[in-house]
């Protein structure tokens, strides 16, 4: 008779991320392009209420209402004023859509997820200081601008001594441990640049 199998092993906390996936870009509040529509339409449908319940009243139609009904009225599909007036029409609509269907808040980049119930993000210049101080130590590194996107973190570094495919192969090498250290859901490239800084 044979031995019944072990039980499978839990993942440990060096067994790599137990859920890394579903880590998609967090969703901006769109606060002011909301508070812009609905003040907007909460103006427009409060005058064509008031003027609609005034002239209920016996009062007659205001002034706006009576020329936007003659203009409309009187004027032609292909007329500038209206051409205008639908393509301004048609672009906030477009910016409106843009704005519903993407994230938008592209400084934050999602983190690796451990757990199905927790969310991580890391501020994107965060995450550039955190690789400009490992840059920093490299032997020969004077000076290091980071700049940490979605796809590729672009890293210009300035030498004042050694060979500059050495610091480079050094950068590379430290950052690209830094990088993966960060946790990021979508590990992105990495692009180092090195130079002698401008002779004065």
């Amino acid at each position: 008779m044979s031995d019944p199998a072990p039980p499978p092993k839990s993942p440990g906390p060096d067994d790599g991320p137990a859920h890394d996936g579903g880590a998609h870009r967090f969703w901006s509040a769109r606060r002011l392009p909301a508070a812009l529509v609905a003040a907007a339409v909460l103006g427009a449908a409060g005058a064509l209420l008031y003027d609609i319940v005034s002239v209920r009243s016996g009062h007659p139609a205001m002034g706006w209402r009576r020329h936007l009904a003659h203009a409309l009225a009187t004027r032609h599909l292909d007329d500038p004023l209206i051409a205008g007036g639908a393509a301004l029409a048609l672009l906030l609509g477009l910016w409106l859509i843009v704005l519903a269907a993407t994230p938008g808040l592209r400084r934050v980049l999602p983190m690796t997820r451990t757990s199905p119930d927790v969310r991580a993000g890391l501020d994107r210049a965060a995450a550039a200081l955190v690789l400009r101080d490992r840059a920093m130590e490299v032997a020969g590194v004077r000076s290091v601008r980071v700049d940490v996107r979605r796809r590729v973190v672009r890293v210009r570094a300035q030498s004042h001594f050694r060979d500059l495919d050495e610091v480079r192969t050094d950068v590379n090498t430290v950052l690209a441990e830094g990088v993966r250290e960060l946790g990021l859901a979508r590990q992105a490239s990495l692009s180092v640049h090195v130079r002698r800084p401008a002779k004065r």
